[in-house]
């Protein structure tokens, strides 16, 4: 054998671009050697494969002309929609929103497609934004040139992220999903975790928004432990859930007041009090098994008046790290604060700030602890 072998990588994608090729009936080999059985993707590169619904899947309109050029991206750039935080987190509902995307984009701006590459709704489904997006990405080479951030459309993987996250956290659904993509991208381009960028780094916006901007850091963990532990065994399970009325585990001064009025809280109760610049935290105690990354969600109700710009402080590995919430809206469920490493043993994990800028009540009611 003669030239130097080719890398693992190049395998794989060799395999899945021809795999392309000969399902769409234009391509062939004169003197191929026997065909041989097409590896399964996704148990030879170091991270999963996600679901990506192409153009076609999800109802795109033609595009006008695109660019498709031979340099592959350095970087990611992470953007949100700006739009509604939806509840409804359905396919059906996600292919309308990349509709509307790329009618707005197309007949509002005058652009030939989508202008991002790529769509996370906040239901976790991944969709190509800009045609031949997916194409380039599966086979790991080239791009298509985008319309997401001048000076970065051909240097830049573009993905939007459903939904305004300003003071808002973005769902545990969304952020999974787009840690296991990023990891992805960056698994075929050779792209390194920490070329992971918010739109707000090149050009005078407002997007990805404070919080999702806020969450970069934590991503770029959190993709960087992704492409190293793929293929490992998974680590052990561990999940706990402490409510203000668990016993030994929440603790509050007897500033935070007991409510049920709303029918969205977590089981009995709720605790609530008046925002004031002092340190008068509610915390959450839990019993981390080891150290290692764990998802970290809230359950509050939501209720307009309530507190616009919650602070809840996550005590990690790193140091306290505050993530704001916005408790005036999208209750009743789990909103997801992030993924962080977090050090074994029993103490306070997580806490509810009273220091806040906006007014209202601030709600202490539940949260959630998940190894993943």
């Amino acid at each position: 054998m003669t030239g130097n072998p080719l890398s693992r990588r190049d395998v794989v994608r060799g395999a899945v671009f021809l795999g392309v090729g000969a399902a769409a009936g234009g391509l062939s080999i004169a003197g191929a050697p026997p065909a041989l059985a097409a590896p399964d993707e996704s148990s030879v590169l170091a991270v999963p494969v996600p679901t990506i619904a192409s153009c076609a899947t999800w109802g795109a309109r033609s595009p006008g002309s695109l660019s498709v050029i031979s340099s592959s991206p350095d970087k990611i750039v992470i953007h949100h929609t700006a739009g509604a935080n939806s509840t409804t987190y359905t396919q059906a509902h996600a292919y309308a929103m990349a509709r509307s995307i790329q009618s707005f984009h197309m007949d509002g701006n005058g652009w030939s497609d989508s202008g991002q590459h790529f769509t996370i709704s906040r239901g976790g489904y991944i969709m190509e934004g800009r045609h031949n997006s997916l194409a380039r990405l599966r086979a790991g080479s080239g791009m298509v040139v985008g319309a997401h951030c001048p000076g970065q459309n051909d240097k830049g993987i573009g993905i939007e992220n459903e939904g305004t996250y300003t003071s808002a956290t973005p769902p545990a659904a969304l952020y999974d999903k787009l840690v296991q993509f990023c990891a992805y991208i960056c698994e075929q381009y050779d792209i390194g975790a920490s070329r992971i960028y918010g739109h707000r780094d090149y050009i005078a916006t407002a997007c990805p928004g404070n919080v999702l901007y806020g969450m970069l850091p934590q991503l770029r963990t959190d993709v960087a432990e992704a492409l190293a532990g793929g293929g490992t065994t998974p680590p052990p399970a561990f999940s706990t859930i402490i409510d203000n009325t668990t016993s030994g585990r929440f603790t509050a001064s007897a500033n935070w007041l007991t409510s049920s009025y709303s029918a969205e809280r977590y089981g009995a109760d709720y605790r609530y009090a008046n925002p004031e610049a002092i340190s008068d935290v509610a915390y959450y105690k839990a019993n981390i098994p080891a150290e290692g990354t764990y998802r970290v969600e809230a359950w509050y109700p939501g209720i307009a008046g309530y507190n616009t710009a919650t602070p809840y402080v996550v005590l990690a590995k790193s140091g306290s790290q505050t993530v704001v919430v916005d408790q005036s809206t999208g209750g009743g469920a789990w909103r997801s604060l992030g993924n962080f490493t977090l050090t074994a043993g029993d103490k306070n994990v997580v806490g509810v700030s009273r220091w806040s800028g906006a007014t209202g009540y601030v709600v202490a009611d539940a949260v959630r602890i998940t190894r993943v």
